[in-house]
């Protein structure tokens, strides 16, 4: 079986909106196609639109849903915080659950909340969305505007509570401020090769050797707004081999943005289709383990670095 370590999907959120179960559903991801991989770990994040977070409590929706469809699936999935907790639920044959959450703006930019937000388990935090708020631009909005003072009050808070920092949505002024502040390893969770394909969401060449350099991971994404040409496996793997071209073999993981994006690329409906990709990177003669570091290796090792509490 193909072992797995997605670093994003928005499954969470329909989860909470729809009402739909976690175990079964007409999703990207659901527990029952989970089932072929082994060990398999996911990040799930909590998010929603600005105005749904002003409108509606989204943070404390999404925690009780959380929780429910945990308990409903106790004997096949559990809430992890480190990379000890995912080996405990691999060796009892569960999934491990990580949380992130995908823009500060869910938690009203608090660092309360933040803390509230640790200690319930979550483990990856964008500073924002496609949307700016206080603490920084965003690769959209405000994109010359890098971290505020606040924000950077964020990045030292996220160092001290062992959470990992995803730069997915931010600036460049905003990553390279992150880059030079934090002192842990920083992800970009679900970002594609900008050489290969310009979309301000995707990672330059120089912020991913920078990424490199901090000893973490960027999360290859099945958006087909973000592979770009042809939109196929095909042109997937051009994003894979560039960055492994850079020298990238410890540092590319999975951000799939299941749930998360209407149209994936093209051959992969959803997570029962993984193993194309598996199999399109062997053909490729990328020797099986470091297609195995991409799937879950790398992110797991960034886990284990950063998850300590």
């Amino acid at each position: 079986m193909i072992a797995l370590f997605d670093g994003h999907c928005d499954t969470f959120f329909h989860l909470t909106a729809k009402g739909s179960n976690l175990a079964e559903n007409d999703l990207h991801l659901d527990l029952t196609r989970a089932a072929r991989y082994a060990p398999y770990a996911q990040f799930f994040s909590i998010w929603g639109t600005p105005e749904a977070c002003k409108r509606n409590n989204v943070f404390e929706l999404s925690l009780q849903c959380i929780n429910r469809e945990l308990s409903k699936n106790k004997h096949t999935i559990r809430l992890c915080k480190t990379a000890a907790d995912a080996k405990s639920a691999f060796s009892g044959g569960q999934a491990a659950a990580f949380f992130s959450i995908e823009g500060a703006h869910v938690i009203d930019c608090d660092q309360t909340l933040l803390n509230k937000a640790q200690a319930f388990g979550i483990r990856s935090f964008g500073l924002t969305w496609n949307n700016a708020n206080v603490l920084c631009g965003s690769h959209c909005e405000d994109a010359q505007r890098g971290l505020s003072e606040q924000g950077r009050e964020f990045v030292r808070k996220l160092n001290e509570l062992c959470v990992i920092i995803d730069v997915s949505h931010l600036s460049d002024k905003g990553f390279w401020d992150v880059c030079a502040l934090s002192i842990s390893p920083i992800i970009a969770s679900h970002s594609n090769s900008r050489y290969i394909h310009a979309h301000s969401r995707n990672l330059t060449d120089d912020q991913f050797c920078a990424i490199i350099e901090k000893n973490g991971v960027a999360g290859i994404n099945l958006y087909a707004d973000m592979i770009g040409g042809s939109a196929d496996i095909t042109q997937l793997l051009r994003h894979i081999l560039h960055f492994l071209d850079l020298n990238g073999e410890k540092h590319i993981s999975l951000g799939t943005d299941f749930d998360g994006c209407s149209n994936l690329c093209r051959g992969i409906n959803g997570m029962q289709d993984l193993p194309r990709l598996y199999d399109a990177m062997l053909a490729e003669k990328i020797p099986e383990p470091v297609v195995q570091d991409v799937f879950i290796n790398n992110l797991m090792r960034v886990v284990e670095d950063i998850c300590v509490m």
